[in-house]
């Protein structure tokens, strides 16, 4: 063999391959051929040792992530005694913001929320619009397009009050009838 020292043996205690590109775990820091790379194939103790799983602190309500290889209870215990563990926290977190509308008690959810464009609070969808939570540049726009909607309806309303959709379509119906006469009455005759 010219390159004695090139490569490395695979450390599965079965194997023992000379692998020239031999792939290194990165849970058990040990070099393995193509076919004992995966963490299954040779049994790695630290298979998991990328998993990740959050608790909920019960003190501050915040995610905690925890460390591999300690328990849950020494990862909590960390947490709560360093800096970002804060007790007035939890009640920012868990308390569900209400309507901010007076009289109304709905607990503003994701699906239950509505962000005035006017005003910018967040109300709940029966409050959404400017006139039902008392938006400060609301009336003005309201008024306004109350009163240009019945412009428009009273326009609408005094052109077609004096026809009648019955009479109107009888006189249709008679026009179409005599064209029809017409052109019958144009067309010759073909006698055999």
């Amino acid at each position: 063999m010219e390159f004695p020292d090139l490569g490395l043996h695979c450390s599965e205690e079965t194997c023992h391959q000379l692998d020239f590109l031999p792939f290194k775990c990165d849970g058990c820091r040990k070099d393995f051929c193509l076919e004992h790379r995966a963490y299954k194939a040779h049994s790695c103790a630290n298979a998991n040792h990328k998993d990740v799983s959050v608790q909920i602190c019960p003190v501050c309500a915040m995610s905690v992530k925890t460390v591999f290889g300690e328990t849950v209870g020494l990862t909590m215990k960390k947490h709560q005694q360093s800096k970002t563990c804060d007790p007035r926290n939890y009640v920012k977190v868990t308390k569900k913001p209400k309507c901010p509308v007076r009289g109304c008690r709905e607990l503003l959810t994701f699906s239950n929320k509505y962000c005035c464009n006017s005003c910018q609070k967040t109300v709940c969808l029966r409050h959404r619009f400017p006139s039902d939570h008392a938006c400060g540049i609301a009336p003005t726009r309201a008024t306004a397009q109350i009163a240009a909607g019945s412009k428009f309806l009273a326009s609408f309303a005094s052109r077609h009050s004096d026809m009648h959709c019955g009479a109107e379509s009888n006189r249709m119906a008679s026009l179409y009838i005599s064209e029809k006469r017409i052109d019958q009455e144009k067309t010759p005759t073909v006698k055999p």
